[in-house]
């Protein structure tokens, strides 16, 4: 039998004359152990990638989005009489929100478009100032992320804010509401945008700007449920030669870098900073000032306490 298989050098075998080596069995064992499951891995990964993707663009796809569905004009001229009327004449039924520095109110114009009309209160102290900068800002930047601001509207003792409507409200108010609530795949999303905003406010100006005031309230929700960064009131334009600067505007206690709120030192980590507070407040749905954080223990410490064992019991069940 043996005799019959000679001539085929590369056979081996218990009945031919040359014995078979481990090397084969040997790279059968690495491939079942190894390069099977890596291959498998990414085959899983790259199909619910695809899935994401899918489901995505089928949302995208059977709802409109609100740039196809209301087009805003652009530097629209609008008196104050014209906003008295589009607000009710600024009237309590018609008030989103009172902020620091004066109160938002919605409003629809001659066009019939929905509004958004942040007015400042001149009585509070750096309002006009800080209207200045939400300016300055502004008309520098475009990003789908942002908070579109269609015109303004002023004179010696009025300012106003004419902005992109923003029919979702605030992260803040689907964060606490008792009627709302967020998913996982919602909350990672607003993430992700709020992340894309900072990237462009950080590295893609020929001086970074630095929001230095981010918080739940200030990330609104537009009618697909994309987060839309706003309140640029008190942020700073870091001369780009410079890694910091001072100021004594601060922002919202809880969200504030150590190094912000000591030395007014103002950078584009104070962002980062409160960008990771903000992360852990929309996963646990946690206020960094709560009243359960009292002493030394924070909201950061209250997560890093419950790794690795317990790290379920802080995370908000959705």
């Amino acid at each position: 039998m043996a005799e019959s298989f000679l001539e085929n050098t590369e056979l081996c075998g218990e009945l031919l004359l040359k014995p078979c080596s481990r090397q084969n069995s040997n790279t059968k064992h690495i491939l079942l152990k190894y390069i099977v499951p890596v291959v498998a891995a990414v085959l899983i990964f790259v199909s619910l990638l695809c899935i994401l993707r899918a489901f995505k663009q089928k949302n995208k796809n059977s709802i409109p989005s609100s740039s196809d569905s209301i087009q805003i004009p652009e530097h629209k001229m609008i008196t104050y009489h014209e906003l008295r009327r589009a607000t009710n004449d600024f009237s309590e039924g018609n008030m989103l929100g009172i902020g620091s520095y004066g109160s938002v109110y919605m409003g629809t114009i001659s066009d019939g478009i929905v509004v958004a009309v942040k007015v400042l209160n001149p009585k509070a102290e750096g309002a006009f100032k800080s209207f200045d900068a939400e300016c300055k800002v502004l008309q520098t930047t475009r990003h789908r992320n942002l908070v579109k601001i269609i015109t303004s509207c002023s004179n010696l003792d009025f300012r106003a804010l004419i902005m992109e409507y923003m029919s979702n409200g605030s992260l803040e108010k689907w964060l606490y509401s008792e009627n709302r609530n967020l998913n996982l795949f919602q909350r990672v999303n607003i993430m992700i945008d709020v992340a894309t905003t900072l990237d462009y406010l950080h590295y893609s100006q020929s001086d970074p700007i630095v929001h230095c005031d981010l918080k739940p309230s200030n990330i609104l929700l537009d009618e697909d449920m994309v987060a839309h960064v706003g309140d640029f009131g008190i942020a700073k334009i870091l001369p780009k030669a410079e890694d910091a600067m001072h100021t004594m505007t601060l922002g919202t206690i809880g969200y504030v870098a150590p190094e912000y709120g000591s030395e007014g030192r103002v950078s584009v980590k104070g962002d980062m900073y409160s960008y990771g507070i903000m992360m852990l407040e929309i996963v646990t749905r946690k206020k960094p000032t709560d009243e359960m954080f009292s002493g030394e223990v924070s909201l950061r410490q209250w997560v890093s306490a419950s790794f690795p064992n317990a790290s379920l019991d802080v995370v908000d069940c959705v």
